[in-house]
């Protein structure tokens, strides 16, 4: 089992992507702790990962809201408490926030949209590493995806947050080099989640005809498996790939499995991360003088 005697905690684990992260995690012999806001969905997830649970391994639920630093650290109190040294962290919480043009969307919508992708990932990040440092070593996991890369027309606090949450994994794996703590950001691909279900509920009218036509074509297409993204956090939360780290990687497209047969190419250059392109990367060359 790749992660025997890890202990982990998993935030917006009680359904879609996190529920499957800590399904994997379970299987591969970790105790977790899983948060979410529903306490519904949250009961019923700790239900069935205790089943699926090996003899001494623990499996632990608790409603939090990842942008409200009282709670998080009352989460990590407990996972002190339950679980005992923590070993992985995956921030996996996250919504669309609202959809349509930017200057008519709610401000409410669009700042708790930043809130929770954003804050709720830099909270817990705070809590984790306080911890790893005292240990030496740790694992966090930042879920990202298209919306980093990429333009994403009438879901700008979306987009605006998970490029700054690959920032931030980028930022905090240079400071924490030197403690053997790996951060790294994923991209699980276009899943046929909730988040699916907000866009289709939208309509093309909000999120614009060309997304909802990719959406809809995803929603008969079935979409990446959710087990593609949980796999890539079980190997990210494994020795197998220790000192990888700063990367946004991509459970689909990119060889994630052997990464770690490159480590050296990946220490010492740009791939997989987020950067400007100039008139020289695209061959041209513009030698106008400012």
């Amino acid at each position: 089992m790749k992660l025997k005697n890890r202990n982990a905690i998993i935030t917006g684990g009680s359904h879609g992507l996190g529920r499957a992260i800590a399904q994997e995690f379970v299987e591969e012999g970790a105790s977790v702790l899983l948060c979410a806001r529903e306490e519904r969905t949250l009961l019923l997830a700790e239900r069935e990962l205790k089943a699926a649970a090996r003899s001494g391994q623990r499996v632990i639920a608790q409603d939090c809201d990842v942008s409200v630093d009282d709670q998080v650290d009352a989460m990590f109190r407990k996972a002190d408490g339950e679980l005992g040294e923590l070993h992985v962290l995956v921030n996996n919480a996250g919504i669309y926030g609202p959809k349509g043009a930017t200057e008519e969307v709610g401000w409410d919508q669009w700042q708790q949209c930043i809130e929770i992708n954003l804050y709720g990932t830099l909270i817990p990040c705070r809590h984790a590493i306080s911890r790893f440092k005292e240990s030496g070593a740790g694992k966090i996991i930042n879920l990202s995806g298209g919306g980093a890369t990429n333009p994403l027309p009438n879901i700008s606090a979306y987009a605006a947050s998970k490029a700054a949450v690959v920032r931030l994994t980028e930022t905090l794996a240079e400071e924490l080099r030197e403690w053997h703590i790996d951060v790294n950001a994923i991209a699980p691909g276009a899943l046929n989640t909730r988040l699916l279900d907000e866009i289709l509920e939208a309509g093309p009218e909000k999120v614009g005809p060309e997304f909802y036509a990719r959406a809809t074509k995803q929603s008969l297409d079935g979409g990446a498996p959710l087990t593609l993204g949980a796999d890539l956090c079980v190997y990210l939360a494994s020795d197998q790939s220790n000192g990888i780290t700063g990367k946004l990687i991509s459970a689909k497209w990119d060889p994630w499995r052997s990464l770690h047969t490159h480590k050296d190419d990946l220490n010492s250059t740009d791939i997989y991360t987020l950067r400007r392109i100039t008139p020289q990367d695209r061959g041209r060359s513009w030698n106008e003088k400012p």
